[in-house]
């Protein structure tokens, strides 16, 4: 029989001429196919209910030796999520093998792609992306935990309906007791949702995983793909070189996904890293069929401001250091060379900031002072801006005031991680150097708010950025500069 929403629609006898396979499942209809396979709707004549079955079903002429592959993928899948035990995860049945081809049975889901929905219902608010994240980062820790890669999140192997989600296709996850199901040099995996330290000949890991669900969120809230491009070569080069942006503030899921698209896996968020972001804001909401106001979304093309030149990019990469600082202690607390944080400008601690254009300059970075007195940072000077950027853009400049508790964690972390890194050279920095991060007043980000309204840009005032500042600890002059 053929069951639609729970009635009988077609009565299927035995003399019919139904496909069985397995002498148990009863082919329906044709749910879809790819390269490797034919997906199958089935109702299995045993236990009574419907199941979905996936035909491995490879082109003729393919070699011997890479139809084993593939078969080895097909069981592949089955054993990983055969293994795995989350309500995110598709369960597997049965797995059988009849004349020659290899079925897996699967639980049927009613459900379409994430790249369907967001084409259909445009991309998902942010109360939406946060219930998606919450249950394929629940999938990916089971994977995880149970030492599996799954080496190709996506939104195409994401399934959503009526607020439930569905992390599919473990065929080419990679566990740590099995070997590699791929050739030399090949790519496994979507090239624009791969990790860059994958492309550059890296083990898949937890975090590769991570990243691909940061890339994966990014096209859910955005509704186009952050690095695909017209050739594989440019995909490649995009991973590797260029940070993407989001076109507004999305809340907390647009810091996670900020924390997840770092380049270096050693520096990305974590799964409980995010567990206690998440946990920290409000609760989710779920996939309401609404339709977007206005055209429908273009899912395939981005926006051209959506990129930054690289003079940027370490800002908005930076972003969820902000947290290393703040309540969720991600870091262990704030580091040893940190002072408190200064608000500078219009009702600041410290009212003038202006070194006419120089990164050094003299005075006591103190409350009360100015700092209005640069100097080339080749001649002896106290202090020394290490790092400086806008927090939302040059060209995002009307924006409300994000606060100053939020507004001294990004720059804390921002300063933190810059201060760690190698830009700053000096030696035995950790003790010989003293750092504090500048953030604007209200009144200054307003003032530059409303200044910028008007096409003076001479009339300019105030400002929306944020400064990362170093002096020596002993409160003597630097010599030299202490950055690159």
């Amino acid at each position: 029989m053929v069951v639609e929403d729970g009635e009988v629609v077609e009565q299927v006898g035995p003399g019919s001429q139904s496909r069985v396979i397995g002498g148990r499942y009863q082919v329906l209809q044709e749910l879809g196919r790819g390269g490797m396979g034919i997906v199958w709707r089935a109702w299995d004549q045993v236990i009574g209910r419907e199941v979905a079955i996936k035909e491995l079903h490879l082109p003729d002429g393919v070699p011997p030796t890479e139809r084993r592959v593939y078969e080895e993928r097909v069981l592949r899948e089955a054993r990983t999520a055969g293994r795995l035990n989350d309500p995110a995860v598709v369960t597997v049945h049965d797995v059988l093998a009849e004349n020659g081809t290899t079925y897996i049975v699967m639980e049927l889901v009613p459900a379409v792609t994430l790249t369907e929905h967001v084409a259909q219902h445009g991309p998902l608010r942010p109360e939406q992306a946060v219930d998606l994240l919450r249950q394929v980062l629940s999938a990916l820790e089971a994977a995880h935990a149970a030492g599996i890669v799954h080496r190709d999140v996506k939104p195409s192997n994401i399934m959503v309906a009526d607020g439930r989600v569905k992390l599919t296709d473990f065929g080419i996850a990679q566990t740590l007791d099995d070997p590699r199901l791929t050739t030399s040099g090949a790519i496994v995996g979507s090239p624009s949702f791969m990790a860059p330290e994958r492309l550059r000949g890296a083990d898949a890991t937890p975090a590769s995983d991570l990243w691909s669900l940061g890339a994966t969120l990014f096209f859910a809230v955005e509704g186009w793909m952050p690095f695909e491009r017209q050739t594989t070569a440019a995909t490649l080069n995009a991973v590797l070189t260029e940070t993407p942006r989001l076109s507004r503030a999305h809340g907390i899921i647009g810091t996670v996904i900020t924390g997840l698209l770092i380049a270096d896996p050693r520096a990305r968020f974590t799964a409980p890293q995010i567990r206690a972001l998440l946990d920290s804001g409000p609760a989710g909401g779920t996939f309401e069929h609404t339709q977007p106001v206005g055209p429908p979304t273009r899912v395939a093309h981005a926006p051209k401001r959506g990129w930054i030149i690289a003079a940027a990019v370490a800002a908005v990469v930076l972003f969820v250091a902000g947290l290393l600082t703040g309540r969720l202690a991600l870091g262990g607390g704030a580091p040893s060379a940190m002072e408190p944080t200064l608000m500078i400008g219009r009702g600041g601690d410290i009212e003038t900031f202006d070194l006419d254009g120089k990164d050094c300059g003299n005075g006591e970075v103190a409350s009360g002072e100015r700092l209005d007195q640069g100097v080339s940072c080749s001649d002896p000077h106290d202090f020394e801006v290490y790092a400086s950027d806008s927090v939302f853009g040059s060209g995002d400049y009307d924006i409300a005031y994000p606060g100053r508790d939020l507004l001294a964690r990004y720059a804390e972390g921002y300063c933190s991680v810059y201060f760690a890194s190698d830009e700053v050279v000096a030696p035995g920095k950790q003790t010989a150097l003293r750092y504090v991060a500048l953030i604007p007043s209200e009144q200054s980000w307003n003032d530059y708010r409303n200044s910028r309204s008007d096409s003076d840009s001479d009339n300019d005032t105030g400002t929306q950025n944020v400064y990362c500042v170093l002096y020596g600890a002993d409160g003597g002059q630097l010599r030299t500069s202490a950055t690159k």
